[in-house]
């Protein structure tokens, strides 16, 4: 059987099960999406953008489903406590693909209302809507999509994409995170949503599958940080997709953080859609500290002059890890920057990827453009793709690209044993210094300054050992 068949038999038997857990937003454009992706299928690697990951081999297995949304008993701060907290942000959570409230849990109202960062009134805590924050400013929305979800926006970005994972995120998504800031608003303190992993089952055994959507709405002058940690709380097999749509309003901005730290039975499949308006700053950072297989997609789309857009990756891999980042950047407008920066450090029998094209459509003038991707790959095993590309149909331009994949350099290592530094040690610091330029490019500055610690955790072996350690204590 192919592997597309299972979802496709899945969806005819699970329709109304699926339609009746969702909301009318969400469902209006499930079949058209289930057309698309009975009639096209999984990507094979003959198709460019899934050139170096096997989307076919990742989706043939067959993993439960939380269709009929059973509750998950979860502490949320518990799953996520070695990783990145006191952050001073406001915090929220998705446990599989669902947002988290007072509902989903089993202690009383009264120990959740206490708990810092999710301070809630008690028309709040008995609201099967959503969760406001208590420092949010009036009219800002963080809550779930199932509820909020805005068929003016939703689907308007990911059902152009002409992609079939993310139509068969469409198909059986049934909640997620909805974002939305009005006019002129500017959230103070940063946002950061808890991805949480964790299956139903009571047994803890099988493999869980989860279809998280997340929909981002920044009106004309908005201004919102968001950072995304992605957390397995369980040592299963898991895949999850994501599809996350921004559109970012005229003089808007955001901050888009998405760090992953799971563990080697994780599989992410994540597409990012961005659609910029005149002036609007988009910072887009990506970072992998620990994973499985991990494919990244993101298209941004300049829509209005003056636009611009930093795009920044850093991802450690190793034993037999994978990392596909694939990006487009689309100049429609003109006046527009855009900046990509990737670096990846690759130990082990790892797979790095990294494939990024920048568009320049007619009539774009006067676009400023810059591509880097360069790589450390640590053994003769470890292996790099790398593939930056320019298309270009205007002529007053500024664009170039480039990248690089090398080992560490001998002399440096050489004059740092000179002077009493062990190899393992040189080495780490070599690799730290490397992949820092990247970290420091962030400007959600306790991210930045959490993200040194993480990193020299992850170059030490440490963050795969966090499990009931007092590092973070």
């Amino acid at each position: 059987m192919n592997s597309e068949q299972q979802y496709i038999d899945l969806y005819k038997e699970a329709r109304e099960i699926i339609f009746s857990h969702s909301s009318e937003a969400m469902n209006a454009v499930r079949d058209e999406a289930f057309e698309r992706f009975a009639s096209a299928g999984f990507p094979s690697k003959k198709v460019e953008r899934y050139k170096y990951t096997d989307i076919q081999k990742l989706f043939a297995p067959n993993y439960g489903l939380n269709l009929n949304r059973l509750q998950i008993p979860v502490d949320p701060y518990e799953a996520f406590r070695c990783d990145v907290p006191n952050l001073s942000t406001s915090l929220y959570f998705v446990v599989n693909d669902q947002f988290y409230n007072l509902e989903c849990r089993t202690e009383s109202v009264e120990f959740a209302t206490a708990i810092d960062g999710m301070r809630h009134s008690a028309a709040a805590a008995n609201s099967t809507l959503y969760t406001l924050h208590s420092t949010l400013k009036e009219g800002v929305i963080i809550g779930s999509l199932k509820n909020f979800a805005d068929s003016k926006y939703y689907n308007r970005l990911a059902g152009k994409a002409n992609d079939t994972v993310t139509d068969l995120n469409t198909m059986l998504a049934q909640d997620g995170l909805y974002v939305y800031v009005p006019k002129n608003v500017k959230v103070d303190r940063a946002i950061q949503v808890i991805n949480i992993l964790k299956t139903p089952f009571k047994s803890q055994e099988g493999s869980l599958m989860v279809n998280r959507r997340v929909l981002i709405v920044l009106e004309e002058g908005a201004e919102i940080k968001m950072l995304f940690c992605d957390h397995a709380a369980d040592d299963q097999n898991f895949l999850a997709t994501q599809v996350i749509e921004a559109f970012v309003g005229e003089n808007a901005s955001l901050d888009l953080y998405c760090l992953e730290e799971t563990h080697a039975k994780n599989i992410r499949v994540s597409n990012v859609y961005i659609d910029q308006q005149a002036n609007s700053r988009v910072n887009h950072n990506v970072i992998t500290l620990h994973n499985g297989t991990t494919r990244n997609r993101l298209d941004l789309t300049f829509s209005g002059e003056g636009a611009e857009c930093q795009c920044y990756g850093c991802v450690i891999a190793d034993k037999q890890q994978h990392v596909d980042n694939n990006t487009l950047i689309v100049h429609k407008a003109p006046h527009c920057t855009s900046n990509e920066l990737y670096k990846y450090v690759l130990d082990e029998k790892a797979v790095g990827a990294f494939a990024g094209r920048v568009l320049v459509e007619h009539g774009a003038q006067k676009t400023t453009s810059q591509m880097t991707n360069q790589n450390l790959t640590a053994t003769r095993e470890a292996r790099m793709y790398t593939q930056p590309m320019l298309e270009i149909y205007a002529d007053d331009v500024k664009c170039a690209h480039g990248s690089t994949v090398g080992q560490l350099n001998d002399a440096a290592l050489f004059y740092m044993r000179q002077r009493g530094i062990p190899l393992a040690e040189a080495k780490m610091l070599l690799q730290n210094a490397f992949i820092n330029e990247v970290v420091d490019k962030m400007k959600l500055e306790p991210l930045r300054d959490r993200l040194h610690y993480l990193i020299e955790k992850r170059f030490r072996g440490e963050l795969n050992k966090c499990t009931g350690c007092k590092l973070c204590h």
